[in-house]
């Protein structure tokens, strides 16, 4: 009897204990904080991440550790040659940053619009009337005397983005990165729904056999 009543206490904590682990991985792929620390990769919380020049988080999850794509003015260069090249608005300038990179990175506007607004104090920038109420930008003489001097430095800037996007790209697989954004979407629906163990259970056998598959591939 005792033995009966201390396997079923053995069963009843390895369930709890895989209802557990489930959500907690289910919580960690939605970019929360589970048992096993915070998000990863496409799941939402990414695996490290690139910080911008002020610190604030950008781009989508970067596979190094957490860094920095911009050192010390860097941004501020990049804004500027991007702007001779056209006159753009804040948006199209994150947007054209994300696309240099392959849609790998895009900083965020906490700091590029602070940054514009410095280009434009330093009258390298003035505002020019864009479409609807946006304001656009257009770049001054000083900031094409500015950019004639550091042409190479710019033109490295540029090359660097294409490059870090290009790695990524070799790192990655577009089939598997919309199949995990699928499983996220569909445990984001169970999630939202309530997670009882029974189910839990469930989910966390589908993960444990898609990972013994993977790991025979």
């Amino acid at each position: 009897m005792r033995h009966e009543q201390h396997r079923c206490g053995l069963d009843r904590g390895r369930n709890h204990g895989r209802g557990f682990a489930a959500r907690g991985m289910m919580k960690m792929m939605m970019g929360g904080r589970g048992p096993f620390g915070r998000g990863f990769g496409d799941f939402g919380g990414g695996f490290g991440g690139w910080d911008d020049e002020s610190g604030g988080r950008g781009g989508r999850g970067g596979g190094r550790g957490r860094g920095r794509m911009f050192a010390g003015g860097e941004l501020r260069l990049v804004l500027l040659r991007l702007v001779a090249e056209q006159d753009r608005h804040g948006y199209e300038l994150i947007k054209a940053i994300e696309e240099l990179t392959g849609g790998e990175y895009a900083p965020s506007p906490g700091v590029v619009y602070p940054t514009l607004s410095l280009l434009v104090d330093e009258g390298l920038l003035a505002e020019v009337a864009g479409e609807g109420s946006r304001k656009a930008f257009t770049v001054t003489e000083g900031g094409r005397a500015e950019l004639a001097e550091k042409a190479a430095e710019a033109d490295a800037l540029v090359e660097r983005l294409k490059a870090f996007g290009e790695q990524r790209q070799r790192h990655s697989s577009p089939p598997v990165r919309r199949a995990m954004h699928n499983l996220k979407v569909a445990l984001g629906q169970r999630l939202m729904g309530g997670l009882d163990d029974g189910v839990a259970h469930q989910i966390a056998d589908i993960l444990d056999e898609a990972a013994r598959r993977i790991e025979r591939l």
